[in-house]
């Protein structure tokens, strides 16, 4: 079956309503809080991942990059790699010294994701307004054990402050951290919590989860199980499953499907039921100084 896996257009006549909509404070934000994406890729993922990524949440980014082993016209960074699973942290290493030599004052924060990792990017900017990225800090979805102050997953993708690239180039320039495992999401944990780089708690404040190591079904339905299901083995803080699992603002779910990226696109900025108030208005909240 032959799937048409166009990008999703935007109305052409807004309504007074959705006219409202786009003058919200996500668009003040984009500027405010600028975000840097990087996306780990390789050459045979470009067809397959990395352009159904480009025609949906990386086009969101003040600045996105594609960070593979080779060249090429998508356009991807050529990073000196080489490919392959044991690879992933030093391709990590050598994507946050390139942002840093070439791309340090092109955004505010950076944000590692997967090809296969949908972002809602006016979620992250929102959460991340709430912070200084002069400090050193480091978020995503929060795993343990190995690091004693948790490490983030690095498939539902995590955020560097300026101050934490900053300290993880510096760490790997004088022999603070090195490539002692091919665990990626570890071993950088490993590296930011030796160079004093807070692991922040990303959850919402009603404690739902805003980045997901997996997709929405895996959480959204609570399954009744004597064994703790495998994907919640590593989490840091208390294993929720069912409704209550996701934060309405989440930032990001893991392994999408192409068809997934853009069914996801869809439910989050075109669907809406009508009739219906949200139950929490970040932007009210924002305005009166309670965040």
């Amino acid at each position: 079956m032959n799937v048409n896996l166009a990008p999703l257009q935007n109305p052409t006549k807004k309504t007074p309503m959705m006219q409202e909509i786009d003058r919200s404070v996500a668009t003040d934000l984009t500027q405010q809080v600028r975000l840097l994406c990087w996306v780990l890729t390789a050459p045979q993922y470009l067809e397959s991942r990395a352009k159904h990524v480009h025609a949906t949440w990386g086009k969101r980014c003040n600045k996105v990059l594609y960070m593979s082993s080779e060249e090429s016209d998508f356009p991807t960074v050529k990073l000196n790699v080489t490919e392959g699973r044991d690879q992933l942290y030093w391709k990590t290493i050598r994507a946050f010294q390139y942002i840093y030599e070439h791309h340090l004052d092109d955004g505010d924060w950076f944000l590692k994701a997967d090809d296969d990792t949908f972002v809602v990017p006016e979620n992250l900017r929102y959460f991340l307004s709430q912070h200084n990225t002069e400090d050193p800090l480091y978020l995503g979805r929060r795993f343990r054990p190995f690091v004693a102050q948790g490490y983030m997953s690095g498939g539902a993708g995590y955020v560097l402050s300026k101050e934490a690239l900053r300290r993880f180039v510096k760490g790997h320039a004088d022999g603070s951290c090195t490539h002692f495992s091919d665990i990626e999401d570890m071993a950088l944990g490993t590296c930011m919590e030796t160079m004093n780089v807070t692991a922040m708690d990303t959850r919402d404040e009603r404690r739902r989860h805003t980045f997901h190591p997996f997709p929405p079904n895996k959480y959204l339905l609570k399954k009744l199980t004597k064994s703790q299901p495998s994907h919640l083995l590593y989490e840091f803080y208390e294993r929720v499953q069912g409704p209550g699992c996701c934060s309405d603002l989440t930032i990001s779910f893991h392994y999408i499907h192409p068809v997934e990226m853009y069914t996801l696109e869809y439910f989050t900025y075109h669907l809406r039921p009508y009739g219906y108030k949200f139950r929490f208005n970040p932007e009210a909240a924002l305005h009166k100084g309670t965040v």
